[in-house]
């Protein structure tokens, strides 16, 4: 990113969620990597695992660690490799969530309990726990744990139904862990994007529409970035974050602060 060669340098950084090259994990992976940060990913499963070995390569991390956030048993073990690699972590970022495709079309009122329980603990509780793991490779220098919502948290947004309740609750975990980990030096943030054409908003229905929509809308004409993203992350990750935390920060060319449409697209 320009303007950041090396803000970050001799920092590591733990990068959970990148499925491919077009998410929202990578753009933020890339651009710390390109401001100095050494790098180590999580992954879930051999298909994920394949995908993002050449990522990981390009940025000249070898350090890559498989994990299913919703067993107890994969984040010890993975926490332990980490700790055997690494004597310190300096920012983890957290850009995971799941709910069942299916119940993101149609009415929230028919969310089912299975996949409101599911929702929430992949979606918000699996970021307390990568927290719990991460708190001592933090705890004697401090460090910054960075988390990715959406809009939909706060205003009803189509199709989002149930993620929008699970990502409600990952603000307020944000907001909770700041304030329990500020003492130590521990910063805990949030990057809220625009739309952004990921596998993970694939699975929203008429997501295409969305993009349209708040393109044409936003105060700046336009949807985020990965590199717009990544940049606000090496902010956050960085010494000039140091005084930042419990926020959620948006970025969606400006989109969050409309009340309604453009009077030309009523």
């Amino acid at each position: 990113m320009p303007g950041n060669d090396g803000v970050l340098a001799g920092k590591r950084g733990l990068i959970m969620g990148v499925a491919n090259d077009r998410s929202i994990a990578w753009g933020i992976a890339k651009a710390c990597a390109e401001a100095g940060a050494e790098l180590a990913f999580t992954y879930q499963g051999e298909a994920f695992g394949k995908r993002l070995e050449p990522l990981a390569q390009s940025v000249g991390s070898d350090v890559m660690l498989d994990v299913d956030v919703t067993d107890d048993a994969s984040l010890d073990a993975a926490f332990s490799a980490l700790q055997e690699r690494w004597d310190r972590l300096d920012f983890l970022v957290h850009a995971i969530a799941y709910s069942d495709k299916s119940e993101l079309t149609g009415r929230f009122l028919n969310t089912s309990r299975a996949n409101f329980a599911n929702s929430m603990d992949i979606s918000a509780y699996s970021l307390i726990e990568v927290a719990r793991r991460a708190h001592p490779m933090m705890v004697e220098h401090g460090g910054t744990v960075l988390t990715l919502t959406y809009l939909g948290s706060s205003r009803v947004t189509p199709n989002y139904n149930v993620m929008g309740v699970a990502k409600a609750a990952l603000e307020s975990a944000v907001r909770y862990l700041a304030s329990d980990l500020g003492p130590e030096g521990i910063r805990v943030n949030a990057i809220s994007p625009g739309p952004m054409k990921t596998l993970a908003a694939s699975a929203i229905g008429g997501v295409r529409r969305t993009y349209r929509h708040t393109e044409t809308n936003a105060p700046l004409r336009s949807n985020a970035t990965l590199e717009a993203v990544g940049g606000t992350a090496v902010y956050l990750c960085s010494d000039a974050g140091s005084c930042t935390s419990g926020e959620i920060i948006h970025v969606d060319g400006g989109f969050h602060v409309l009340g309604m449409p453009n009077i030309e697209n009523l």
